[in-house]
């Protein structure tokens, strides 16, 4: 599913006009993003978890020539899905 498919059933489910609906995905997304670049986690019970993790600074190595390279630290999004989300996927 894409966004543009992601909002026709947001429209359909929630009997929204389809810009209402691209407004509200839009204003989700941004808040989500918003929170988890200050570094701050957002729990939607029962959906799962967003949350930002630090990767350490670790070295690897380039496939193409086979040599060693510094991959940097950095900070990563993560989500875990709750119980009912996980429950309806399985």
């Amino acid at each position: 599913m894409n966004k543009s498919e992601l909002i026709d059933a947001i429209a359909a489910d929630a009997g929204l006009s389809k810009a209402d609906a691209k407004k509200a995905l839009d204003a989700f997304t941004s808040n989500v993003t918003k929170t988890l670049s200050k570094g701050d986690k957002i729990s939607l019970i029962g959906f799962g978890t967003f949350s930002v993790t630090e990767r350490s600074a670790r070295e690897g190595i380039n496939p193409q020539t086979k040599e060693k390279i510094k991959i940097a630290a950095k900070k990563v999004a993560k989500f875990k899905p709750g119980a009912e989300l996980s429950d309806a996927v399985n």
